[in-house]
C-alpha cells in the first residue's frame, strides 16, 4: 500500500492521529474544545483558531478553504459586528451610534474575541466529526450508555449517508429531466417535493433494515460481546500522557490566574511573566499536536522509503 504525498494536488494527507485509540481522540477534542470556549485570553484564542484551521486543512486538504471563506469568514465578521451594536459596555467611547448608544473599544474587541472563539469551536467540531467515527462512539460508550451511544453513532452516520443518497437520486432524476434545475418554478418545486418524498421513504426503509439487522445480531441481549479493532499501545500511552499533562497544567495555571484577562470596563490582559508564557507554550503544543504528530509520521515514512527507492 502506498502513501500519498501530503502536498500533492490539494488533497487531504493521510491522518495518523485519527488512527490512535478512541480514548486519546476523545480526550484531546474534549480539552481543546473546552479551552476554545472558556479561555478568552487573546493569545489562547489565536492559538486555538490557528490549530483548528491547520488540522482542518490537514484532514480535508486545501478544499476546506472554500468552506471557510463561504461560511466561517462571514460568520466571523457578522459576530464581530453584531456585538458592538448590542453591547455598549466599556469606558473607551469611540463614537455615538445614530440611536444614541455609545460604540466602545471594549465592545469591539470583545466582539472580535467572541467571533474567533465561535469559529475555532466550529472548526474543532468539524475535525472532531471527521476523526470520531461511529464505531469509536460505540466502543467508548456502548457499555456505559448503550442507547445514547447508538443514537449518537446513527445520527453521525446518517447525515453523510443521507447527503450521498440525495445526490444519487438527484443525478438519476436529472438524467430524465426531472431534477430541481429543470422546468418552470412550479415544476422545480414539484421535482423537489418528489425527491424529498423518495428520501423520506429511503430513510424509513433503511431504519427498518437496520433494526432487523441489529435484532438478528442479538443487540441488547445480556452477555453479548462486541468485536473491537482498537488496541491501546505504547504510542497511545505517550500521547495520552502528554495530553493529560498539558491539559492539567493549563487548567491549573488558569485557576492560578496565569491567563487573567478583563474586557470590561477597560481591557486588561496579562501578557508577560514565566507562568503566562509557559501556559501559552503548553496550549500551543496541545493545539498543534495532531499536525506535529502527522508531520513526524510523514517524515518517518519518507525516511523509511528512501532506501527502497534508491535500490530501485
Amino acid at each position: 500500500m502506498s502513501k500519498s504525498d501530503p502536498g500533492s494536488g490539494g488533497q487531504a494527507a493521510p491522518d495518523v492521529f485519527s488512527a490512535c485509540h478512541p480514548v486519546v481522540n476523545m480526550l484531546y477534542f474534549s480539552l481543546v474544545m473546552a479551552f476554545a470556549m472558556f479561555l478568552m485570553h487573546p493569545v489562547c484564542l489565536a492559538v486555538s483558531l490557528a490549530g483548528a484551521l491547520a488540522y482542518a486543512i490537514r484532514l480535508n486538504g486545501r478544499k476546506i478553504m472554500k468552506t471557510i471563506f463561504i461560511f466561517a469568514l462571514p460568520m466571523l465578521i457578522l459576530t464581530a459586528l453584531i456585538n458592538p451594536a448590542f453591547n455598549h459596555e466599556g469606558a473607551t467611547i469611540l463614537r455615538y451610534l445614530p440611536s444614541g448608544n455609545p460604540l466602545t473599544l471594549e465592545s469591539v474587541l470583545y466582539g472580535a474575541a467572541a467571533a474567533a472563539m465561535l469559529v475555532a469551536v466550529v472548526l474543532w467540531f468539524a475535525c472532531f466529526n471527521a476523526v470520531m467515527t461511529s464505531d469509536k462512539f460505540v466502543y467508548l460508550f456502548g457499555r456505559v450508555i448503550p442507547a445514547l451511544s447508538l443514537v449518537l453513532s446513527m445520527a453521525l452516520r446518517f447525515v453523510p449517508r443521507f447527503r450521498a443518497q440525495i445526490m444519487v437520486v438527484s443525478a438519476a432524476r436529472r438524467c430524465v429531466g426531472r431534477d430541481v434545475s429543470n422546468g418552470s418554478l412550479l415544476q422545480r418545486a414539484r421535482h423537489g417535493v418528489r425527491i424529498l418524498s423518495v428520501m423520506v421513504t429511503w430513510a424509513l426503509e433503511n431504519a427498518i433494515e437496520t433494526a432487523d439487522s441489529m435484532k438478528a445480531r442479538g443487540y441488547g441481549l445480556p452477555g453479548r460481546t462486541a468485536f473491537s479493532i482498537f488496541r491501546f499501545d505504547r504510542r497511545d500511552f505517550c500521547l495520552l500522557a502528554f495530553i493529560l499533562v498539558c491539559g492539567a497544567y493549563i487548567i491549573g495555571g488558569a485557576a492560578a490566574g496565569g491567563l487573567y484577562w478583563r474586557w470590561f470596563p477597560t481591557v486588561r490582559v496579562l501578557w508577560g511573566g514565566a507562568l503566562p508564557v509557559s501556559l501559552f507554550a503548553a496550549h500551543c503544543a496541545l493545539c498543534a499536536l495532531p499536525v506535529i504528530f502527522n508531520l513526524a509520521e510523514d517524515r518517518k515514512w519518507k525516511t523509511l522509503r528512501m532506501p527502497t527507492e534508491s535500490k530501485t
